[in-house]
């Protein structure tokens, strides 16, 4: 009798399904009938478990708020993560989502009419590669003035560039603060409470559900994008609330289920597996055998490595060295060009030992290696003649490259250790509340990186423009890769709130959210 029902149900969709007109999709009519659309299987009826999503909010940087493509607007906001989390809340009670959204599709700040330095329309794909948006539509009008903010109340407090502390900042949405102490992003959510945390603004709201994500990203990340040139510290575990990151987090954390509410909270992933720090080569200068030639004799390189092996001999025989490590240093650092397409750039490297007290023009550096990460950024000039026509002035071989484009091994270790210490914290907060679900970011990152992730139909990587994963600035998630994250948040609520988002087919779907955004897109 049941199968006679059944094989009734089936005839009686096809009927609606070929009734239905062009708008709606077969997937998404059998989808409202609980059918996967994939296999033809009935699907369970959703179920919200223990979790209350009624007043959902969402805290956190710029993965949060949707930033994609170094900037933040209209279409990335909708597709940020919380918004798609938000649409598969409201079949379970989820109420309306708000968001700062932008003026317009370009990105970009002003204030008062002009334009603020550093934050700059989005990036396009140029055919090659990353290009400025206005390099391919011309200029255009940023919209998005600091002087004209949107009023809140905003459930996406998701605020690009904050670090963990910044969430407790009085002040840091006030534009009265503003350059110094305050945050643009956030200027745009305190409204009438300018002074206002973003932790306040959260509580003020009385959430029923918040996710806190990637907070400890933006920590380590400003050090990272920085090269560690010491511009852009990481925040310290250790500290007092607002001051290190392990009592600020448990804090924030705290706060926000004071009140009964639940939560995800997300680790941090190895930033250093980001596209923007594994892009660009370490070996990408050609040269031919009269300019390598010309680099390796006394009148260039030829006469510092002479000078690095005199001084090494000094500190030697004044036992200041043993020998075998001035040994290894003199091979670390000794400069060696050859005729080839793949010759190392020249880096600054502070943690060389300083031998300018005893030849001030024996300049701590060394050619790269395949051990070392250079920002995103450096590719717009490594490589490029600071003299036009004069292949004796490459960037990167008669220029060496400043501290800030590169992270040497050393500094790569240190935003690790720094990020493993946040991990435990957060592991350990998230253990100890079972009003806390965890999502693993680093896990993800890492498999990203790796092996790649299927996503529906589509395979997602890490690498720049082509990987789907991760947009053209190298650092932040495309549309997909928030739809993905999105779904992983789903995944985790429902392990630990007994909900069922996964299996009834409420997920977001690979194939409704871009990779890329048009240069049209206004």
């Amino acid at each position: 009798m049941k199968k006679t029902i059944m094989n009734t149900k089936y005839i009686w969709l096809l009927t609606i399904l070929l009734g239905f007109s062009a708008c709606n999709t077969p997937e998404d009519i059998l989808k409202d009938f609980n059918i996967d659309p994939q296999t033809g299987a009935e699907l369970p009826e959703l179920v919200m478990g223990s979790a209350d999503f009624s007043n959902y909010v969402a805290l956190g940087g710029s993965f949060t708020a949707g930033f994609t493509d170094n900037a933040l607007f209209i279409a990335s906001q909708e597709n940020s993560f919380p918004n798609i989390l938000s649409k598969e809340f409201a079949k379970v009670g989820g109420g309306d989502f708000t968001q700062p959204l932008m003026s317009d599709n370009f990105g970009g700040l002003a204030l008062s009419g002009n334009r603020l330095p550093g934050f700059d329309p989005r990036l396009v794909f140029g055919g090659a590669g990353p290009v400025p948006l206005e390099s391919v539509i011309g200029q255009v009008t940023v919209t998005t003035d600091l002087t004209s903010n949107p009023t809140g109340p905003f459930k996406n407090l998701g605020v690009p560039g904050a670090k963990s502390f910044h969430l407790l900042g009085n002040g840091y949405g006030n534009i009265a603060n503003f350059p110094a102490a305050a945050n643009p992003y956030a200027i745009r959510l305190t409204g009438t409470t300018p002074d206002a945390s973003v932790l306040e603004l959260a509580m003020a709201q009385s959430p029923t559900f918040f996710t806190l994500s990637e907070i400890g990203g933006n920590d380590v990340l400003g050090f990272a994008l920085s090269g560690g040139d010491g511009s852009n510290v990481i925040t310290p575990s250790a500290g007092s609330v607002g001051v290190g990151f392990d009592a600020t987090f448990t804090y924030l954390v705290s706060a926000l289920t004071s009140t009964g509410a639940k939560g995800v909270v997300t680790n941090v992933p190895y930033i250093t597996d980001l596209p923007h720090f594994t892009t660009v080569p370490y070996n990408p200068i050609p040269l031919d055998a009269a300019t390598a030639g010309f680099l390796n004799s006394a009148s260039a390189y030829g006469a510092y490595n002479a000078g690095i092996v005199q001084a090494f001999a000094y500190l030697v025989s004044v036992s200041a060295i043993s020998q075998d490590d001035a040994d290894a240093e003199i091979v670390k650092r000794t400069i060696n060009f050859e005729a080839s397409s793949n010759n190392a750039v020249v880096i600054m490297d502070e943690s060389l030992t300083d031998l300018t007290g005893i030849n001030p023009a024996l300049a701590s550096m060394r050619q790269a290696t395949a051990d070392d990460l250079f920002v995103l950024t450096a590719s717009s000039f490594i490589g490029t003649e600071a003299i036009p026509g004069n292949p004796q002035t490459v960037n990167g071989v008669a220029v060496p490259l400043a501290d800030k484009w590169v992270l040497i091994p050393s500094e790569q270790q240190t935003i690790k250790e720094a990020t493993d210490a946040y991990n435990n914290t957060i592991a350990a907060v998230a253990n100890s509340n079972e009003n806390v679900a965890l999502v693993d970011l680093k896990g993800i990152l890492a498999e990203l990186a790796s092996t790649g992730i299927t996503f529906n139909n589509y395979t997602l990587n890490a690498s720049l423009v082509t990987g789907g994963a991760v947009g053209l600035d190298g650092v932040h998630l495309t549309a997909r890769g928030y739809a993905y994250m999105a779904n992983k948040f789903l995944e985790a609520i429902d392990a630990e709130f007994g909900s069922n988002f996964v299996a009834s087919g409420n997920v977001a779907k690979a194939g409704d959210y871009p990779t890329n955004y048009s240069p049209l897109l206004q």
